[in-house]
């Protein structure tokens, strides 16, 4: 995909833990730990609750690093392309807004480069965690090594595949600000029997959200980029990624087919099309 080049003067990134990784509708959102962080490393929900748990008992706050924002963005490819990225959902996403008449609400979120463990606004987190967003002081926090294991989970080594992770992460704000977010929690807490449930369905819409921003940025999308985010969106389905090993009553981001439908209705570029998320799959 062929992005603009950042302007570190319009995107607030930052470092957090040990710094970079080696390679590293509108009207109408959750899980702390995003789009992929789950399985991949091995742990289920229940397990990295605990870890988290574990942490908050035991290791002591970190302030999240103060290295140079350009530095940090050129520091190797991977760290450039998710600041690319970044600047250019900020653009597409204020335009969206501002076209829907909320412009007043919309705010870009931070971009934090994390490795090791480290403090967040939801509290302390670790790299193995995954890339996620933390609605608390919203922002993104990623390692950029897991695109490595990205690749290799989803057979291919695409830019778009790993601009997919940040769309997806930047998904999950939209449904901050929307207030959708809030709702979800709401409704969890209420019914606790569908929290998995309705888990899955913040996930879809996080997934259809990534495919607008692509949708919206069609004259940017290059030969091979959206099978490569198929790829990605399937390689990254509970079912996959746990083998069988977990009940589909306790996926919390969805099928692979699933996944990769959620993607494909948001690349439509209609972001109003992700409210009818619940009619994927």
């Amino acid at each position: 995909m062929r992005l603009n080049p950042f302007d570190t003067s319009k995107i607030d990134v930052g470092s957090a833990g040990g710094g970079v990784g080696k390679a590293g509708g509108l009207g109408c959102g959750t899980i702390i730990i995003a789009a992929l962080g789950y399985f991949v490393f091995g742990l289920d929900p229940m397990q990295t609750a605990a870890t988290v748990e574990s942490v908050q008992q035991s290791q002591a706050s970190q302030e999240p690093g103060t290295q140079d924002e350009q530095a940090l963005c050129t520091s190797n490819q991977y760290a450039t392309e998710t600041c690319n990225a970044l600047l250019s959902l900020n653009e597409t996403w204020a335009r969206t807004f501002q076209e829907q008449g909320f412009g007043e609400r919309f705010q870009e979120p931070g971009l934090r480069f994390a490795s090791g463990r480290f403090q967040t606004e939801c509290g302390p987190a670790s790299s193995g965690m995954g890339p996620f967003y933390c609605p608390a002081d919203q922002r993104i926090y990623i390692d950029t090594s897991f695109y490595d294991q990205l690749a290799q989970m989803a057979g291919n080594e695409g830019d778009f595949a790993r601009l997919y992770v940040v769309a997806h992460e930047y998904g999950h704000h939209i449904q901050t600000i929307t207030g959708i977010s809030g709702q979800i929690r709401s409704a969890q807490q209420q019914n606790p029997r569908r929290a998995n449930q309705l888990s899955v369905l913040m996930e879809l819409q996080a997934d259809c959200y990534a495919g607008v921003w692509a949708g919206k940025n069609r004259n940017l999308i290059e030969p091979g980029d959206i099978e490569e985010g198929m790829q990605a969106a399937a390689a990254i389905g509970d079912d996959r990624l746990t083998g069988g090993r977990v009940s589909s009553d306790n996926f919390t981001h969805g099928t692979s087919r699933q996944r990769s439908e959620a993607l494909r209705l948001g690349l439509q570029g209609d972001d109003r099309a992700c409210d009818n998320i619940t009619n994927v799959g």
